[in-house]
């Protein structure tokens, strides 16, 4: 097997993945704490605070490592600028802290000062510009894009839509947008800010990511049929009409509710073909034991249809409104963090041997790349976590803080541990001393990989 060149590599993905973790932990911390919600409302600054540790801190800072790492795999060319990630990192670091910063001013535990919120747009809209330039120049350079890479596009088209909504709510609390449309949007446009966000931007990307990641580590066939393009369709069709439809009723005045309804519809029949596409790549795999990532976001997976469900089932018994917040919980920490700490779990093991054993294959011995890793003790804080997970959905579904709290807790242990093992992976920690550094490699360096300029 030929040595894989160290440019296939992304230089700061580590970097991203460790920012990601240390947020989820911080998210989570805060929960254990009574920190926003259920504790105060889901419009209170302090929930808007938390959600946006998970939403930015963690899922997309988590998403756009990953990105950086695998678009080039995707379109089978190279990133556009080694470079771009780490002035991104920082931005989007400094932006969500400014973010955070004013929200607490908001809830009266900092002083206000308006020039927060400004400051958050430019630092933010610089970061995720910088991203949508680096990532749009690698796909454009690789036209015509594969059903995956389609997929991360229209992703990375409703990222730009979550900021920009974003950036209208942030001006509004700075006191800097107050024409009339504007304060419509702020008015009504909540709901499209957080479906662009989680379905569109995260979802809609985990999709197309999943649709190769699982193929090549389960060793299934790629998906390229009618049901993932019509997968790809409907998705495309559900984002157009949320986003664009959506915000030309809710600028003008008006309760978006109609253009949810007929766009929740179709994003169910969406959900429904991947679901079929999911399975197919669990039954065709040719690898026959399935490791504990592709175990984990098969579990994952199962949260998303339940969440489904549990949709169906709010909007039916007009329960929607009351439970939103225990909904959106489920998809953040069932769905979206579930199978990004599955992935995650893999990813750090692949990137890991890729940079210390990729140089000298074929030249000497090396361990494999499940030998980064010890499964079965990974696997408890897997299980411990999805539990808990459950547990704290089911409390907030039955008004249950403290329960909350106790769960919270049981997933802050349980992302802790599985923190521990990337960690451990990261240093060779798992791998026996006589494969661990062969001649000629190179101990991994915990948050930047070796990229030969």
């Amino acid at each position: 097997m030929p040595a894989m060149p160290g440019a296939t590599l992304s230089r700061w993905t580590p970097a991203y993945f460790a920012a990601a973790v240390l947020f989820l932990l911080l998210a989570e911390a805060l929960m254990v704490a009574g920190f926003g919600y259920p504790a105060t409302g889901l419009r209170s600054p302090e929930t808007l605070a938390l959600v946006h540790c998970v939403t930015l801190g963690w899922l997309s800072l988590l998403m756009l490592g990953a990105l950086f790492q695998f678009v080039p795999v995707l379109v089978a060319g190279p990133i556009h600028s080694n470079e771009l990630p780490l002035p991104t990192l920082v931005l989007i670091l400094l932006g969500l802290g400014t973010l955070v910063a004013g929200f607490l001013q908001l809830a009266g535990r900092l002083p206000f000062i308006p020039a927060t919120f400004l400051a958050t747009t430019v630092l933010l809209s610089g970061g995720f510009g910088l991203a949508l330039w680096n990532l749009g120049r690698t796909l454009y350079a690789a036209r015509p894009l594969n059903l995956p890479a389609q997929f991360v596009t229209i992703g990375l088209a409703s990222v730009a839509a979550t900021v920009s909504f974003g950036i209208i709510f942030t001006l509004g609390f700075g006191g800097y947008a107050r024409t009339l449309p504007l304060a419509n949007l702020q008015a009504h446009g909540l709901p499209l800010h957080i479906i662009a966000g989680l379905a569109g931007w995260l979802t809609f990307t985990a999709i197309g990511v999943s649709h190769r990641l699982l193929a090549m580590f389960m060793l299934s066939p790629e998906l390229d049929g009618p049901t993932t393009r019509w997968t790809l369709r409907l998705g495309c069709a559900a984002l157009a009409i949320v986003i664009g439809a959506g915000a030309v009723v809710a600028s003008a005045g008006h309760d978006p509710g109609l253009v949810l309804l007929v766009a929740g519809l179709t994003g169910l029949g969406c959900l429904a073909l991947y679901a079929r596409d999911a399975v197919q790549l669990y039954r065709k795999r040719l690898r026959p034991l399935i490791e504990l990532n592709s175990r984990m976001a098969g579990v994952a997976l199962g949260h998303l249809a339940g969440a489904t469900v549990l949709l169906i089932v709010l909007v039916a018994s007009g329960l929607l409104a009351r439970h939103a917040g225990a909904l959106v919980f489920l998809v953040c920490f069932g769905w979206l963090s579930g199978l990004g700490l599955a992935m995650l779990y893999k990813i750090v093991a692949f990137v890991t041997w890729l940079e210390c054993y990729g140089p000298v294959l074929g030249k000497t011995p090396t361990p494999r790349v499940q030998d980064l890793v010890v499964e079965p003790r990974a696997a408890r804080w897997f299980w411990l976590y999805f539990a808990a997970v459950d547990a704290a959905t089911l409390a907030l579904l039955a008004g249950m803080p403290l329960v909350f709290r106790a769960a919270a807790f049981a997933m802050c242990a349980a992302t802790a541990g599985i923190a521990f093992e990337l960690a451990r992976t990261r240093r060779l920690v798992n791998v026996g001393s006589e494969l661990r550094l062969p001649a000629g490699s190179r101990p991994p360096r915990l948050l930047s990989t070796f990229v030969p300029s």
